[in-house]
């Protein structure tokens, strides 16, 4: 079987264990069905998310270009906090901006390998854990929009992980559940006084099973250094294709590329 187009980033499906599409320019493959067998995916050129060009990826998926007048590559979608649109002022572009920002948003937590707090749009739940390889979430605000959630975690994150150690998530073997209410307990008494209405306890916890086996070690590889690659699929977590001798590609990391998949079978 061969495939062709743009990377974006893998659909997911919450399932036991998690269903994983590979989406090339819309085509959607289903990985889990790949598992053992041996792929090559060849580096062919470039395709901004955004202009759909042909230029050199800069960061997110958009070109340089891109990246710094797309609304949709703003400050605000890494720091919310920075998020204006319920004051009426435009970042980039107003009416985009209010269709990201003016809607509920969950600040949680999470763990990765080790326990982290973040935000995202109720929109995005749980795809957004599953895209992080979090093992266990748990939601402990909703808000009315980003800025709110954007100013609880700027609050927690003084106390707690923003960050997802992506070697750690990969390496990770836990076999107790992590007490993540416990964590909530603790850092309770951190939420910025004007925010504490959006404080909520007694969330479901959200727990997920990834087709993946905990690697002896990882060798990472990008298709800027490695625009070739053979290996045997064994597994996914996150948005991290695991191969053979230990071998992972970032998929998330590798928006706007376009490659040639071959399926060998």
């Amino acid at each position: 079987m061969q495939f062709q187009g743009q990377i974006l980033k893998m659909t997911s499906f919450n399932a036991e264990p998690i269903q994983y599409y590979l989406n090339l320019s819309g085509d959607l493959i289903h990985m889990n069905e790949l598992f053992g067998k041996e792929l090559t995916i060849k580096h062919t050129g470039y395709q901004c998310v955004n202009c759909q060009e042909n230029k050199p990826i800069y960061r997110m998926g958009f070109c340089k270009s891109c990246f710094f007048e797309s609304p949709y590559a703003s400050d605000t979608i890494i720091r919310p906090e920075l998020s204006t649109a319920h004051l009426g002022i435009a970042e980039r572009d107003l009416e985009v901006e209010k269709e990201i920002q003016l809607q509920p948003h969950t600040v949680y937590l999470a763990y990765t390998g080790d326990v982290k707090v973040g935000v995202t749009r109720n929109t995005q739940i749980p795809t957004r854990w599953i895209d992080q390889g979090a093992t266990f979430a748990l939601p402990i605000a909703v808000t009315e929009n980003r800025y709110e959630a954007g100013m609880i975690e700027v609050a927690l994150k003084e106390h707690i992980p923003d960050k997802t150690n992506w070697r750690k998530m990969l390496q990770d073997d836990l076999e107790d559940e992590v007490d993540l209410s416990d964590f909530q307990q603790k850092i309770k008494e951190y939420f910025p006084e004007d925010f504490k209405k959006f404080y909520s306890e007694g969330e479901n916890l959200w727990k997920f099973d990834y087709p993946f086996e905990k690697p002896e070690k990882i060798n990472s590889f990008t298709l800027d250094k490695k625009p070739e690659f053979t290996g045997k699929l064994t597994g996914i977590k996150g948005q991290y294709l695991s191969f053979d001798n230990s071998n992972f590609i970032n998929i998330r990391g590798h928006e706007g590329y376009v490659i040639e998949l071959v399926v060998k079978n």
